[in-house]
């Protein structure tokens, strides 16, 4: 951990003083302090697009090339500090939040119950006092906070579509790298061919 903070640190000495970027960078190294703080500045980087000024093609490869955090943390955080700030406007922006917001693992759940539709305003002025003035360990109320808004339970997937996952993965790959201006161009003509191989599978199982 402390290598990868000097490194954002390094990185942060090379970019424009006070600017977004340095911001983001600075926030990335304190992370285990201020989740706020960085899920409030990826959302703004990734709504904005200013990642692309920076040069890279996408957001995803942005945070894990320069700020060293993968896609699934980036969408933990970005949604944490949405729900927070959803029910809490003017409690997320107080300048102490560092200090005192509520533990990153227990936000994820609430942004998890959030996107399924199971938190309403009247379920988050139930359980507010317990998240913010925590008084259990981090476990036991996210323990508790799972049991109260669960995930349903997944029904098996098919195999039509399994196929049509696999290939709106592939699709995502071949932009994904037809963007990258490193990527061989035969390479990419190699991903969006079996891409469009894929559809044919999917669109002939959608019309037997």
């Amino acid at each position: 951990m402390a290598n990868v903070e000097t490194e954002l640190e390094r990185k942060a000495l090379t970019v424009p003083p006070g600017s977004v970027r340095q911001a983001v960078l600075l926030a990335a190294k304190r992370f285990k302090s201020s989740w706020v703080e960085l899920g409030k500045l990826l959302g703004k980087v990734r709504n904005e697009g200013t990642f692309q000024d920076w040069g890279y093609a996408t957001f995803d490869a942005y945070c894990l090339a320069e700020l060293r955090i993968r896609k699934q943390t980036a969408d933990k955080l970005t949604k944490g500090y949405a729900v927070m700030n959803k029910y809490e406007p003017e409690r997320i922006e107080a300048p102490d939040i560092a200090e005192s917001a509520p533990a990153f693992e227990v936000v994820e759940v609430l942004a998890q119950a959030e996107e399924r539709g199971q938190l309403s305003a009247q379920e988050y002025k139930s359980i507010r006092d317990s998240i913010w003035n925590q008084e259990k360990p981090t476990s036991e109320l996210r323990r508790e906070l799972t049991e109260r808004f669960p995930a349903p339970e997944e029904a098996p997937s098919s195999d039509g579509a399994n196929v049509k996952r696999l290939w709106l993965q592939m699709k995502r790959l071949s932009a994904e790298l037809r963007a990258n201006k490193k990527i061989p161009r035969a390479l990419v003509e190699r991903a969006e061919a079996l891409a469009g191989d894929l559809e044919e599978v999917v669109t002939q199982k959608a019309e037997a």
